[in-house]
């Protein structure tokens, strides 16, 4: 080392490169200004395009990054063209409907409509009749009706069928779980019984004690006959 530092051909290189990149940054924001009718802003043009000539390098990287969204917060929702509805809102909504189309309210009412009906468009005034015979307007209505009542009942048949297997999983775990408990409650009692075979009753201790007394009675009225013979 003398007195000059001694100079790095890499580092001058990536200078260079970096000066060259600013130039051309520089003509092409004053050729986008011209272009665009963008006066007085050719620095701020060209610190752009600088950033996305540079993007590899590490300064200009953060610039050019797309922003992401924080994971700690939640995403914001998008713009949908479709009307947005809640499910499980509308799963209800459709077993109400289905469970007043399956009553004997609804057949009356819908009998005492059409009866209305069309005795109104026979006896009526000619003006004030709005279906004519042969009732066109009321088989139209009624197609309707059975239109949306058929999806309406299916989907809560459906939700009945979700249910269903929801609970015919639960009772099977159920099941499983007291097959296991009882399982268990028989080899507890089977190692009791077992362990209680071993055990001494009250009988075979009365037994036991009583043979003892007897013992100890045969040897009181004939000690000497008793050791003569254990001689």
């Amino acid at each position: 080392m003398g007195a000059e530092r001694r100079r790095d051909p890499a580092r001058e290189g990536r200078r260079e490169q970096a000066r060259v990149r600013r130039e051309l940054a520089r003509e092409h924001a004053r050729e986008y200004s011209r272009e665009h009718g963008l006066s007085g802003r050719e620095e701020e043009v060209a610190e752009r395009l600088r950033a996305k000539a540079a993007g590899s390098g590490a300064g200009s990287s953060a610039l050019t990054r797309s922003p992401r969204g924080r994971l700690d917060q939640p995403r914001a929702d998008r713009r949908r063209l479709l009307p947005v509805y809640d499910p499980e809102a509308f799963g209800r909504l459709s077993e109400r409907v289905a469970r007043f189309l399956g009553t004997g309210r609804f057949i009356v009412y819908m009998t005492l409509v059409i009866i209305v009906w069309v005795l109104w468009n026979i006896f009526a005034p000619d003006d004030l009749r709005f279906d004519e015979y042969p009732f066109i307007f009321l088989t139209l209505m009624l197609s309707l009706q059975a239109s949306y009542a058929a999806p309406l009942i299916l989907l809560a048949q459906n939700r009945q069928d979700d249910r269903d297997r929801v609970n015919l999983e639960q009772d099977r775990k159920q099941n499983e779980r007291s097959i296991a408990d009882t399982e268990y409650l028989t080899r507890e009692i089977a190692s009791l019984r077992m362990g209680l075979g071993e055990v001494a009753t009250r009988d075979w201790i009365r037994s036991e004690f009583q043979d003892l007394i007897k013992e100890m009675d045969e040897r009181r009225l004939f000690p000497k006959e008793r050791d003569e013979g254990d001689r």
